[in-house]
C-alpha cells in the first residue's frame, strides 16, 4: 500500500507541493485538511473518541471527522469520502470557515494546517471504523463548551481551537 500523501499550501491555501503525510508531520509542513462536524435535528454535535492506536492524539474526543484532501479533491468531495471510511455514513456537507493552526505533540509530530471546516446534519447512528474510533456521542454545544473548559486535555488542540474561535457562529448555524 503506497503511503497516502498531503497537500502542501502557503498561507492563503494555494497548493505548493505534495509530501508523504508522516514526513509532513514529522517536519511541520503547512498542509491542507479538514474537520467535519455534524449536527442531529436536535441540535447536539456528533463527537468521536479517537482510536487508542491513532499515531498521535489517541483517547481524545474531537469533533466528528477529521483529514486530509488528497490532490485535485475539494473539500466537500475529500469530506464525504472521509466521513463515509471513518464513522459509517455521508450526508450533505457545506462549507464553513478555515484557520490555520500548529500544534507539537509529545511524540515529535507537529500539526501545522490549513483547517477547513465542514458542517452537515444526520439524524441516525454512526457505523465507525473500529480502527478510527473507540466511542462516538451526541452531545449539546454548551453541555460540550463547558467540559471543554473544565477538562481541556480531553479534547483534540484543533477541536479546541475551533469551539474557542466559532462556538457562537456553530450555535447559530441554520440546520441545512
Amino acid at each position: 500500500m503506497r503511503e497516502e500523501k498531503v497537500v502542501l499550501v502557503d498561507e492563503d491555501d494555494n497548493q505548493i507541493g505534495l509530501m508523504p503525510k508522516m514526513e509532513a508531520h514529522l517536519k511541520g509542513k503547512l498542509h491542507r485538511a479538514f474537520s467535519i462536524i455534524i449536527f442531529n435535528s436536535d441540535r447536539k454535535i456528533l463527537l468521536q473518541k479517537r482510536a487508542s492506536t491513532k499515531y498521535h492524539t489517541p483517547n481524545l474526543w474531537s469533533n466528528t471527522c477529521c483529514s486530509h484532501q488528497r490532490e485535485g479533491e475539494d473539500n466537500i468531495n475529500a469530506g464525504k469520502r472521509r466521513l463515509n471510511e471513518e464513522m459509517g455514513f455521508v450526508t450533505n456537507l457545506y462549507n464553513f470557515s478555515s484557520f490555520i493552526y500548529r500544534v507539537e505533540f509529545s511524540n515529535g509530530l507537529i500539526e501545522h494546517e490549513n483547517d477547513h471546516i465542514m458542517l452537515g446534519v444526520f439524524d441516525g447512528n454512526p457505523k465507525p471504523n473500529p480502527n478510527e474510533v473507540d466511542e462516538w456521542k451526541w452531545i449539546d454545544i454548551d453541555i460540550l463548551a463547558e467540559d471543554m473548559q473544565i477538562n481541556p486535555d480531553h479534547y483534540t488542540a484543533w477541536f479546541m481551537i475551533i469551539m474557542n474561535n466559532y462556538y457562537e457562529s456553530l450555535k447559530k448555524w441554520k440546520l441545512q
